[in-house]
């Protein structure tokens, strides 16, 4: 919007295809929506209840600045028992989401005009974090024919004297790729040959469905420039409660304290107090909700293979399927929008995630078995995928 009392670097449109889907959809009221990553199962009642306790006993004050000590301990504890990694407890930091944990650390290592490696197709935010943040993104395409992984000679074609960092995402949103063991080895091996830092983003941790996951920090040989991103939002079901950690080198977290003190202070304390519950009870709440969404995602990944003009990799993670639709020969945006006028179902353009996404569209499987056989019945009689 160019408007005098706006900022110049926002005068040009930087709405995504996302939001354009998003508006379109406000059209119909029998939509079912497959496109954000909220799902439809609420917070586990022990959280809850615990939480409402504990903000009753007054937990409703500034916590420690990087962190209810509480919390902390909880991550420390979480990481020595589930990874085998024994972290001191300067390397954490809480923070008041996933996505203010990345803008953060971006803050706190680059300098203008520094490079980052992001691997598309990408988590759409990614981009103007890096530039809020002063920096380059460099795009990484990642192919269906190659399953998604990093493709470690041409990411090293990428690097540059600039280059400062990379971010990998596994399990990846919105590929549902889920990194192997050995390109998670090469990728720390080209950090350590050209002194790049890499920036974990797990969120998805807990759900890899055919290995066990595998966090880049469990790697020794890059400890050292290894810098973890962590939600409770999609492992815990908790993305309302907008809450996180960052786990790096203590001088990182040093800096990374200095600019959340000018941002937002601490993060909300009672959603602290929710995260040590999560913590503390994982065993007994995660299995139900990785199961549930390993039953959904095999079976839109069933349906999407039957159905004409569409077809999708046996998914690896996550709870999304980046469904091919090429064969449509539509753009992303127009196969999404003729799913929505026709079918009534939103869906996110695969373009929304990186150039690499044309041809592609973003399913969330955010709605139960159900709701998402509705969805595919939908589609299937689409004159788009009936041939």
């Amino acid at each position: 919007m160019k408007h005098r009392f706006i900022s110049k670097r926002y005068w040009i449109d930087q709405s995504t295809p996302m939001g354009k889907v998003d508006e379109l959809s406000k059209g119909f009221d029998d939509v079912i929506n497959l496109s954000l990553g909220d799902p439809d199962i609420i917070t586990d009642n022990l959280i809850i209840e615990h939480s409402f306790k504990d903000a009753k006993a007054g937990h409703t004050k500034y916590t420690d600045f990087r962190g209810d000590p509480e919390l902390r301990a909880e991550i420390l504890k979480t990481y020595k028992e589930d990874h085998g990694v024994v972290l001191d407890d300067s390397e954490i930091m809480v923070v008041a989401s996933g996505c203010l944990a990345m803008y953060l650390v971006l803050e706190a290592i680059l300098d203008d005009g520094d490079e980052v490696i992001i691997h598309a197709p990408y988590f759409t935010p990614y981009l103007q974090q890096i530039e809020l943040a002063r920096g380059i993104p460099t795009v990484l395409d990642t192919l269906e024919e190659e399953d998604f992984q990093i493709n470690v000679e041409r990411l090293e074609q990428l690097i540059t004297e600039r280059t400062k960092a990379i971010i990998v995402n596994t399990p990846n949103n919105p590929s549902g790729a889920c990194f192997t063991r050995d390109t998670m080895e090469k990728v720390a091996r080209l950090a350590i040959k050209h002194d790049l830092i890499i920036i974990a983003d797990d969120i998805y941790g807990s759900y890899s469905f055919s290995e066990p996951f595998i966090p880049m920090i469990t790697n020794e040989s890059v400890r050292d420039r290894t810098i973890t991103i962590n939600s409770f939002s999609k492992d815990y079901a908790m993305t309302g409660w907008r809450i996180g950690n960052i786990i790096a080198p203590d001088y990182i977290i040093r800096i990374v304290q200095q600019i959340n003190e000018n941002v937002v202070f601490t993060a909300p304390s009672i959603s602290q107090r929710a995260a040590i519950y999560a913590l503390r009870n994982r065993h007994s709440i995660q299995p139900g909700l990785v199961e549930e969404y390993r039953k959904r995602v095999m079976y839109a990944a069933e349906r999407i293979n039957s159905i004409p003009n569409m077809s999708v990799l046996l998914p690896k993670g996550t709870f999304y399927l980046f469904v091919n639709i090429k064969k449509t020969d539509l753009t992303s945006m127009a196969a999404s929008d003729a799913i929505l006028r026709e079918a009534h179902v939103l869906t996110i353009p695969g373009n929304a995630f990186g150039d690499c996404g044309e041809g592609y569209i973003r399913i969330a499987c955010t709605v139960g078995v159900e709701k998402l056989k509705l969805a595919f019945d939908r589609i299937s009689k689409m004159s788009l995928f009936s041939k």
